[in-house]
């Protein structure tokens, strides 16, 4: 990727060093341009047996990178941008930020007016090249979209937002995640206790997961049309299906999408 050679990941915790990892994997990427961060000195010494670059000073870490990412808790942010605002290059380097609630203002207003910046949300898929990552930037920064759009493709898919849909985002995308494991868990449960053993529930269940998201991304269709073909009158799939809708499946998934976007809108308090 002739746009960027050498990036800065200033947080190699689980987001952090799954996008790294994902980078690479991708191809597009050698460990030695991926350089990551980390306090404690067990964890950086982790990363370095990964074959990147790693180290416990942010401002060292951007030295010669195209690309400054943040990735580390919103509660970090602020000590982590002090330390680089004496050292960052608004000339050439431009900052992603994959941190919840942080709006592309708050780094501006530590950093410098004039540093590009990117606010992405992607999920921990990222790693397996699978994340769905949300993209936006303020006017004068539209053109490192296109930038970043060319590097997160290479690790999931893209869309790209208004920085005020952003916390909505971190809601459906990344919390999703974890929202969809769980009801991955609940199916493995569920096949457990009508006589399957618990591995090969949890394999039933994960195929059935990846099938049915595969049909909807390759036929391009809305999930109850997919739905309509599996149920037949007085069968056994709506049966269930109303079973699950009268204990509440939908309305538990979308009050807890919803709970998730009102405390991501909180967790960063400049």
């Amino acid at each position: 990727m002739a746009t960027i050679n050498k990036i800065a990941i200033l947080g190699g915790g689980n987001m952090g060093l799954a996008f790294a990892r994902g980078l690479v994997k991708s191809g597009k990427f050698k460990p030695e341009q991926i350089t990551l961060t980390r306090r404690m000195l067990r964890n950086v010494e982790a990363i370095q047996a990964e074959g990147f670059p790693a180290t416990r000073d942010n401002a060292e870490a951007i030295v010669g990178a195209d690309a400054i990412v943040l990735a580390v808790l919103p509660q970090q942010v602020n000590n982590v941008l002090d330390d680089i605002k004496n050292t960052v290059d608004v000339s050439s380097q431009f900052v992603i930020s994959l941190i919840s609630g942080v709006t592309s203002s708050d780094i501006k207003g530590y950093l410098n007016a004039k540093i590009p910046v990117v606010i992405a949300m992607p999920n921990t898929a990222i790693a397996i090249q699978q994340s769905m990552t949300c993209l936006a930037a303020t006017n004068n920064d539209k053109k490192y979209i296109d930038i970043s759009t060319e590097l997160f493709n290479t690790v999931g898919e893209t869309v790209t937002i208004d920085e005020g849909q952003m916390t909505a985002a971190t809601a459906l995308c990344a919390c999703g995640v974890a929202f969809f494991l769980r009801s991955i868990r609940a199916a493995s449960q569920g096949g457990t206790e009508i006589g399957f053993h618990s591995h090969d529930a949890l394999k039933m269940a994960v195929q059935v997961a990846r099938g049915a998201a595969e049909l909807l991304h390759q036929h391009n269709s809305h999930p109850e049309d997919e739905i309509d073909k599996v149920t037949s009158p007085k069968g056994c799939t709506i049966a269930g299906l109303n079973e699950m809708e009268h204990q509440g499946f939908s309305s538990a998934m979308i009050k807890g999408i919803i709970l998730a976007n009102d405390k991501a809108g909180t967790l960063y308090k400049n």
